[in-house]
């Protein structure tokens, strides 16, 4: 079904500029929840407990947000797409290296994913600003989040 069986309160326009980003989002935070259980997995070193369990905090946000935002996109009529592709093919968050990582490692590649993840969300916010701001608010909101985990993740480096 190419048309959408939900009658969308947006524009057109609208519509389709809350919906890109929304959908950029979605790929970016599946692939965060990934990343994050990945490093999850393969962190070693001092500290591992710690960092392990911060992970896995991180890997609960992504989740939360990533039905979020799949159930905003279907409220205004967006069909979302979470599927392994379409993260692969558009996600920006950066590539996670293979292999046992130490904390420090870990914890600097997770510095960055959060740095760039953020930048995009940010983008995004601005683009919407027009088009949907119930979208705004919640992109807003998980921009939120990931800076108060950033800042929990760049305090380890201090």
């Amino acid at each position: 079904m190419t048309t959408s069986p939900i009658k969308s309160p947006l524009s057109d326009s609208d519509k389709e500029i809350t919906g890109n980003a929304l959908q950029a989002t979605l790929a970016d935070l599946v692939d965060l929840s990934l990343i994050a259980k990945q490093a999850h997995w393969n962190v070693v070193g001092q500290n591992f407990r710690s960092a392990h369990l911060q992970l896995d905090e991180l890997v609960s946000t992504a989740r939360q947000y990533v039905d979020e935002v799949a159930e905003r996109a279907a409220a205004i009529g967006v069909s979302p797409n979470g599927k392994a592709k379409t993260v692969v093919a558009t996600s920006g968050v950066p590539e996670y290296p293979d292999n046992w990582q130490s904390v420090e490692s870990t914890v600097a590649a997770i510095v960055d994913t959060l740095a760039a993840l953020i930048e995009r969300l940010r983008k995004r916010i601005d683009e919407t600003d027009k088009s949907d701001l119930v979208t705004q608010d919640l992109l807003i909101e998980i921009t939120r989040a990931l800076e108060e985990a950033h800042w929990m993740w760049q305090a380890q480096q201090a």
